[in-house]
């Protein structure tokens, strides 16, 4: 049986890019309806966002587009008929550049007029307060701001664009776990709320202990490459055919770790006896470690941690990820028109909340919707004329 909490839910979106419609995605996969609100002609953005692409789409937005109906219309003069939708829908999310949502009559306090049980979401840039709050945002310009790009990178080297949309997909769980919140905070009290989040703010929520680090000690951190500033040996080392992530987090790991690559003598070595002690001297110890499993493969080694119960894995590349065992036994990989995407990464009573549909094509879903919302054929007919709405791709 599917795993489908939010049946019955409608949520209407009006989201691009990445952090909104990933949020939007996830709530799909809990069985809410999802109306995507995009312009006629162009939609959003990240359908153009490539190679790759994927008969014709790019498979970023794919990835975050699943489970939703997509209804095109242009907000300049159709804004009525999305606060139309917002007054028969649960949740209203929106991430247009500051202040538009208010220009358009789609602004918190409008829709909540019409409807107070809704649960009204703001993504920003930078926050709904302050001297950045009107400046747009996007996933690397939170990086850098925020400091994470000054944290990534080899020491003494340039810093470093985290590999994946990070803060994007992180505010994305964030407007998720929030809009839970108010939709419980609802059942109890009958009135919906307003949430505001932003990408800065989860960056900064994801910096916290390196914040605290700096507040505490007036240390400015920098980049560690792969190792980890207040663990040791935290890091991927070099072997004979490619890399292997090392991770002895306490002297109950490290000393198995030393036995079984026969440095037996380590732990007893003051420089090595604690991990302060060690990330002290990790540069040293690295050295050691690294002579040590260089001439055999990973595979070898995999074996020997394995054994020992020190926690190790292989640096993968993502064709080895994605056509990895254990990632076609845990069944994340959910094939959707013939491209698997990811799903959620969590099973409730041994069932994933599945992707149930594919990513729409632009405006396939706005004639279904419109009708559902009381708009006779003619009036849909001169509005598409209008170019207002799209009502096919």
């Amino acid at each position: 049986m599917a795993f489908a909490p939010l049946d019955g839910l409608r949520v209407v979106d009006v989201t691009t890019s990445f952090a909104g419609p990933f949020c939007t995605e996830i709530l799909g996969a809990l069985g809410a309806e999802v109306l995507k609100v995009e312009p006629p002609g162009t939609g959003d953005e990240a359908r153009t966002w490539g190679p790759p692409f994927f008969e014709g789409e790019s498979t970023m937005f794919l990835t975050a587009n699943a489970n939703k109906r997509s209804v095109a219309v242009e907000l300049r003069r159709g804004a009525s008929i999305v606060a139309g939708l917002a007054e028969r829908a649960d949740v209203f999310i929106q991430s247009l550049r500051p202040g538009l949502a208010v220009e358009r009559g789609l602004g918190s306090d409008d829709l909540h007029a019409r409807n107070p049980r809704l649960v009204y979401c703001s993504i920003g840039g930078f926050g709904a307060t302050g001297p950045l709050a009107t400046r747009p945002g996007y996933d690397p310009l939170a990086q850098a701001a925020g400091g994470i790009i000054s944290v990534t990178g080899e020491a003494g080297g340039p810093g470093v664009r985290v590999g994946v949309s990070l803060v994007d997909q992180g505010t994305g769980m964030w407007a998720v776990l929030s809009i839970l919140a108010a939709l419980t905070e609802r059942e109890r009290t009958g009135r919906g709320a307003t949430i505001d989040l932003s990408l800065y703010e989860t960056a900064i929520s994801l910096m916290g202990y390196h914040i605290a680090g700096y507040l505490a000690s007036g240390a400015i951190p920098g980049g560690h490459g792969t190792a980890f500033p207040s663990i040791a040996p935290y890091q991927a080392f070099a072997t004979s055919d490619g890399e292997l992530m090392i991770a002895a987090a306490s002297d109950r790991l490290f000393a198995p770790l030393c036995e079984a690559i026969g440095l037996s003598r380590l732990p007893d070595d003051p420089r090595f006896a604690t991990n302060s002690a060690r990330v002290a001297n990790r540069d040293a110890l690295a050295a050691l470690i690294g002579e040590q499993i260089a001439g055999a493969p990973r595979a070898h080694w995999l074996e020997v941690f394995a054994a020992a119960k020190v926690p190790a894995a292989p640096v993968q590349d993502v064709r080895e990820v994605a056509e990895h065992p254990q990632t076609s036994a845990l069944g994340i990989l959910s094939d959707l028109g013939g491209l698997p995407i990811a799903g959620l990464p969590f099973t409730v009573d041994g069932v994933r909340a599945a992707h149930r549909s594919a990513a729409p094509a632009l405006g396939s879903d706005t004639e279904a919707v419109l009708r559902e919302a009381g708009y006779p054929v003619e009036k849909i007919s001169d509005l598409a004329a209008q170019g207002i709405v799209q009502v096919s791709a």
